[in-house]
């Protein structure tokens, strides 16, 4: 299992990093467009659809996206679409982690198909977005998630006690969350000063937040950013446990779906943006 997740990862990578790096912006969005398009396929799954009918669902998506850029949409999104992301997320997710995995299957499976390729189409855009602002404001907030994620985990490991949502997930603590929330502002710290001592083409998302609001919006933004982080992971799991999935598919060997890889970005990403406008 572990040399395949090793594989796996080296092959993202040496398909991503080139397409990140490269100075145009477009085949970084070429490739979100098949993911985006692969994590809806995976969503449909989850919820209820199968065969043909999973994949137009996929395919839908895809082509919304690819309809997107092609049109212009990208860069010019109005700040109603980040507040109102913002405002789902927010009261959304936490009606749905309140109503927990019982509750999930018992909404009309319609509803819950177009609200999941909605989320997917706005982290999209707010991706593409960001990348079209320059690769260390991506970077900046991938790796805002990344950090959450990883010292979230060693945090609960390391001190765990008390059970963030057993039902959903049993391996998140409180005390994971709050580790998780000091590795965001470890980082942030460091990537202001990277902002300053390297070539970047951009400003980070942490130099943003601190331009608008000071030390005090830095620090409220990335924690904020960095509980989201959890409901992305949270409802997901939710999602997977009413399907009774472990993974959402075996697109990516040794690391599950498409959506297990992207599940915390979801809210964070539209959401950093919401803060920025």
């Amino acid at each position: 299992m572990l040399k395949q997740r090793i594989i796996t990862a080296l092959a993202l990578m040496a398909v991503l990093l080139p397409a990140l790096f490269v100075h145009v912006a477009w085949p970084f969005l070429a490739l979100s467009v098949l993911m985006i398009g692969a994590a809806g396929w995976e969503w449909a799954r989850l919820n209820g659809q199968v065969g043909n009918a999973a994949l137009a669902a996929g395919v839908a998506l895809g082509v919304a996206a690819a309809a997107t850029a092609l049109a212009g949409g990208v860069g010019h999104a109005p700040a109603l679409v980040w507040n109102a992301a913002t405002l789902l997320w927010v009261l959304g997710g936490a009606w749905v982690l309140r109503g927990g995995v019982a509750a999930w299957p018992r909404l009309d499976r319609t509803l819950r198909l177009m609200l999941g390729l909605s989320l997917l189409w706005l982290a999209w855009l707010a991706i593409a977005q960001a990348r079209v602002i320059g690769v260390n404001f991506l970077l900046s907030l991938l790796c805002l998630v990344w950090m959450a994620d990883i010292a979230a985990y060693f945090a609960g490991r390391a001190f765990g006690r008390r059970k963030l949502a057993p039902a959903i997930s049993p391996g998140k603590s409180w005390e994971g969350v709050v580790g998780g929330m000091v590795g965001v502002l470890a980082l942030s710290v460091f990537w202001l000063w990277f902002d300053r001592a390297a070539p970047v083409d951009s400003v980070s998302l942490y130099g943003l937040l601190l331009q608008r609001g000071g030390v005090l919006s830095l620090v409220l933004g990335v924690m904020f950013l960095a509980a989201m982080s959890v409901v992305g992971d949270l409802f997901e799991s939710l999602v997977k446990r009413a399907a009774g999935a472990k993974d959402s598919s075996q697109l990516l060997p040794g690391h599950g779906g498409v959506l297990d890889r992207i599940d915390a970005l979801l809210p964070v990403c539209p959401l950093a943006l919401g803060l920025l406008s």
